[in-house]
């Protein structure tokens, strides 16, 4: 759970709600410099300009609840960030992914009634979604424009290869860059040769070993995590413990693994964006059972050593089968390219497929269902129907 109090320049939620109607009573700003520290920047102020001409706030949504979320904005009266209520109603979707998230910039109105509220939200840079959990294709938004997903993988046990290498394909999609902490160091003596285990299958990305306990590796790490970072993980990998170290103080509530299996509990139960000491910020994530892939490129770019094999093939549609001259079953033959990471690329690829195939049912469904309402429409007007 988070601990707002603990840092200074938020207000707690039961006071951002009070925050919203003493705000009402101020007039806008256009001067979002406050907000510098969250993000904010000229390419974003540029694109805000028109709701700023509509007497409109900039705001970064903080955490989201229930048709309601907590933003920062730079207080118009003191210039200082303030984090207030306000009603995100009037941006919802029938499309989650389209839904206010932690992350978000927004257009806020101070003036709306019944309570403030989000009037609109800017266009995302980057955004790491995942498919939801069962069978529906449906996406979900964790956060909103990140630079930079950390995925947290514990040492107190062996890591799951195959789950960081889905974790870097989520990554790797979202347009952010990925970041491998391997965490609770502290805790093996082998930390090295578990990292250059993981450096193999995450081509391309830093790995780091850390321990939030000893500090060991920490000042590389926060090195490593200017702007917006998103910590993403399986449940006692060590997130909040992490978080709190980055931040200086207990701002997450940290509960011990199991000792047994060293599975987590899940400490946090939505996703908070929190201000770094050293300017940046932090969005701690609660931890992913599933990690559905959503489409997109990212299975090849966190299997980059595979597809530069493909390229070597003599046939450039080679499916890797019975082809002659297939490079990436050369390597498989000769070791070079051990078989599970290959199980693994296979698996991913068919996940990534099928969530395309449904994605692209689910538009023409509801472009079908558009025309629908059109026609039906314009016959109870009595004009022609025309496509």
């Amino acid at each position: 759970m988070f601990n707002a109090a603990s840092v200074p320049s938020f207000s707690s939620s039961s006071s951002a709600s009070g925050a919203s109607s003493a705000l009402a009573a101020s007039a806008p700003s256009a001067d979002a410099s406050a907000l510098t520290g969250y993000g904010w920047t000229a390419e974003l102020a540029e694109l805000f300009t028109p709701f700023g001409e509509a007497g409109l706030l900039p705001a970064r949504i903080v955490r989201v609840d229930r048709g309601q979320c907590d933003a920062v904005i730079a207080d118009p009266e003191t210039g200082e960030p303030r984090t207030v209520r306000f009603d995100t109603r009037p941006v919802g979707d029938a499309d989650m992914i389209n839904c206010p998230c932690t992350g978000d910039w927004a257009a806020v109105d101070p003036h709306a009634r019944p309570m403030a509220s989000v009037a609109a939200l800017l266009p995302r840079s980057t955004a790491i979604i995942r498919k939801v959990a069962g069978k529906r294709s449906d996406g979900q938004v964790l956060a909103a424009n990140v630079d930079t997903v950390l995925i947290a993988s514990s040492l107190a046990t062996d890591p799951d290869l195959g789950r960081i290498e889905r974790f870097l394909a989520l990554a790797w999609e979202s347009g952010a860059d990925p970041l491998v902490v391997l965490t609770k160091a502290d805790l093996v003596d082998d930390a090295d040769f578990i990292r250059a285990d993981v450096e193999a299958v995450a081509p391309g990305v830093t790995v780091l070993v850390v321990s939030a306990e000893t500090g060991d590796g920490m000042d590389v790490l926060r090195a490593c995590t200017p702007g917006t970072t998103a910590v993403i993980g399986q449940s006692g990998v060590g997130k909040s413990t992490l978080t709190n170290a980055l931040v200086g103080t207990e701002v997450m509530t940290v509960q011990e693994a199991r000792a047994v299996d060293q599975k987590g509990r899940h400490t946090t139960t939505t996703r908070e964006l929190i201000p770094l000491p050293g300017g940046g910020v932090l969005i701690d994530t609660p931890g992913l059972r599933e990690v559905g892939l959503y489409g997109g490129e990212g299975v090849d770019l966190a299997f980059a050593d595979i597809a530069e094999l493909a390229e070597e093939c003599r046939f450039h549609d080679c499916g890797h089968h019975t082809e002659p001259g297939c490079a990436v079953r050369a390597a498989l033959a000769d070791g070079t390219l051990p078989q599970r990471r290959m199980d693994s690329y296979l698996k991913l690829q068919r996940e990534s497929e099928w969530i395309a195939s449904r994605t692209d049912a689910r538009v023409a469904k509801a472009r079908l269902q558009k025309w629908k309402t059109i026609n039906k429409s314009m016959r109870a007007a009595g004009g022609p129907v025309k496509r």
